[in-house]
C-alpha cells in the first residue's frame, strides 16, 4: 500500500504541473494591464509601470513567467506575492478555512440526504415515491445555482424570519457560526444531492439483484441485515468515488454561493483575483484546489482496499 501511494503521488506531479500550466496560460491571455489596474482610476507614471514590471517579470515570455513560478513553488514552497506584495500564503490562509467549512457542509448535506433519498427510492423501485424522488432529483438539476441561491435566500431566509420570527437561516455572511453555513451549504449541494440520489438508486438497485444477495436472503437473513451490511456496503464504492471527487468540486464551485451569500472565502477571493488580473493569487488557488483533487482521489483508492477486501493494491 505504501508502494502504492509513493506511485499515486509521483503520477500526481504531471497533473499539478498541467493543470497550472494551463490557469497560467488563460490568466496570462486575459486582456488589459495588471499594473495599469493596480492605479485604478489614475494613470500610473510610466518609469513606475516599467519597474514594476520587470519585477514581476511581466515584459518575460508566458514559459519563463510560469518557469519562475513553479520553480519557486516546488523548491521554495514560494507562491509569490499580489502586485500590491502581499504573499499568496497570507490571502489563501486567510480565506480558505470559510471554504473549507462551507465544502464540508455541503459535503454531509449531500451525504446524508443523497445517500438516504437514493436508498430509499431503490427499495421502493417502480413505486410512487421512487417517481418523485427521481422527478425532485431532474427539478435540482434544471435550476442553476445562481437562481436556487437567490429563490432559497428569499424564502427561507427572509420569508421564513418574516413569518416565523425565526432567524434559522442567516442571509449573509459568517457572523452566526456554524448557522451561517446551512443556507449556502444546501444550496452548494443541490445539483451534487441529485446525482448522488440517482448514482444510489442506480448502483443500490444493482447490487440488490445480485446473486450473493438472493442467498443471503434465502439463507434467511433479515432484511436490514441483508440491505445494510451486504448491498449497502457493496454500492458504496461508485458513491465514495463520487463524494471524493465531488469535495474538490465543491471547493472550487463555491465561488458562486459564496457570492451570493456574501461568504470571504476562496471563491469570492478568486472571482476579484481575476477580475484584477493577479496571476500568483489566481494560479495559487487553482493549485491548492489541484491539490485537494489529487488527496481526495488518494484517499478515496486507499478506502477502496477497505470497503471491498478482494481489492488490493500491489
Amino acid at each position: 500500500m505504501g508502494r502504492y501511494i509513493i506511485r499515486r503521488l509521483l503520477q500526481s506531479i504531471p497533473v499539478l504541473l498541467g493543470a497550472t500550466l494551463l490557469i497560467f496560460a488563460i490568466v496570462f491571455a486575459l486582456p488589459g494591464d495588471p499594473i495599469a489596474a493596480l492605479a485604478g482610476e489614475k494613470r500610473a507614471l510610466p518609469n513606475i509601470v516599467a519597474i514594476l514590471r520587470e519585477q514581476y517579470h511581466l515584459n518575460d515570455p508566458l514559459l519563463l513567467q510560469y518557469w519562475y513560478y513553479i520553480s519557486g513553488i516546488l523548491f521554495r514552497g514560494d507562491f509569490g506575492s499580489t502586485f500590491a506584495d502581499i504573499p499568496v500564503t497570507q490571502i489563501i490562509a486567510g480565506k480558505i478555512q470559510v471554504t473549507i467549512n462551507l465544502a464540508i457542509t455541503a459535503l454531509i448535506i449531500e451525504a446524508a440526504i443523497g445517500v438516504g433519498l437514493g436508498l430509499w427510492a431503490a427499495l421502493k423501485r417502480g413505486k410512487a415515491i421512487d417517481t418523485m424522488i427521481l422527478a425532485s432529483t431532474l427539478l435540482l438539476i434544471s435550476v442553476p445555482t445562481l437562481v436556487s441561491g437567490f429563490i432559497l435566500q428569499f424564502i427561507l431566509g427572509v420569508k421564513l424570519k418574516q413569518w416565523t420570527g425565526l432567524d434559522v437561516f442567516p442571509i449573509a455572511g459568517i457572523s452566526e457560526g456554524f448557522r451561517s453555513y446551512l443556507l449556502p451549504g444546501f444550496v452548494l449541494a443541490g445539483v451534487s444531492i441529485a446525482y448522488l440520489t440517482r448514482l444510489t438508486r442506480t448502483s443500490l438497485a444493482e447490487t440488490l439483484r445480485a446473486d450473493f444477495i438472493r442467498t443471503a436472503t434465502a439463507k434467511g437473513l433479515p432484511r436490514r441485515r441483508v440491505v445494510g451490511r451486504h448491498a449497502l456496503r457493496n454500492a458504496l464504492i461508485p458513491l465514495i468515488t463520487f463524494l471524493g471527487a465531488d469535495l474538490g468540486s465543491l471547493m472550487g464551485g463555491a465561488i458562486i454561493t459564496e457570492r451570493i451569500f456574501n461568504l470571504p472565502g476562496i471563491g469570492n477571493q478568486l472571482y476579484m483575483s481575476v477580475y484584477l488580473r493577479e496571476q500568483p493569487v489566481v494560479v495559487g488557488i487553482v493549485t491548492m484546489l489541484v491539490l485537494v483533487y489529487i488527496l481526495a482521489n488518494l484517499v478515496v483508492d486507499v478506502l477502496y482496499a477497505v470497503l471491498d477486501p478482494r481489492i488490493r493494491y500491489e
